[in-house]
């Protein structure tokens, strides 16, 4: 019975809607991360299309890490946020405005708590103070 269980059972990327799903969260997310004062300076001084390449990165990046078919060739997250000075309080911004994001696409509990558990997990290689 386990072995059938864990064939049927789906992916977060399938639970959170897939590929459109996830690109939608991600436009939400960098809006409200850029039109916060405390946030948006991360996100000052990109052209556009620098800013359409770090969006698809990052739509590919969560595409991938959560079980979707996506390829991400990005750099490591301690590479990419090296040299920001995110602290403890950019982070917890960001984390607000991804709660804020996942309830208006009324992501369920369960993925919502998935979602933001992969991402602690990556808090250690984003904040450097």
């Amino acid at each position: 019975m386990d072995n059938f269980q864990k064939k049927t059972e789906k992916t977060l990327y399938e639970r959170l809607g897939g590929f459109d799903a996830i690109a939608a969260v991600v436009d939400d997310f960098l809006s409200r991360l850029a039109s916060d004062k405390q946030t948006g300076r991360f996100m000052v001084g990109h052209s556009t299309n620098s800013k359409k390449r770090q969006r698809q990165l990052i739509v590919e990046f969560l595409c991938f890490a959560t079980g979707g078919p996506c390829e991400y060739i990005g750099r490591d997250m301690k590479t990419t946020h090296a040299g920001l000075g995110m602290t403890e309080s950019d982070w917890q911004a960001g984390v607000k405005h991804l709660v804020a994001t996942l309830d208006k696409f009324k992501v369920p509990q369960k993925e919502k708590d998935e979602v933001l558990a992969a991402a602690a997990g990556l808090k250690k290689d984003i904040v450097e103070k």
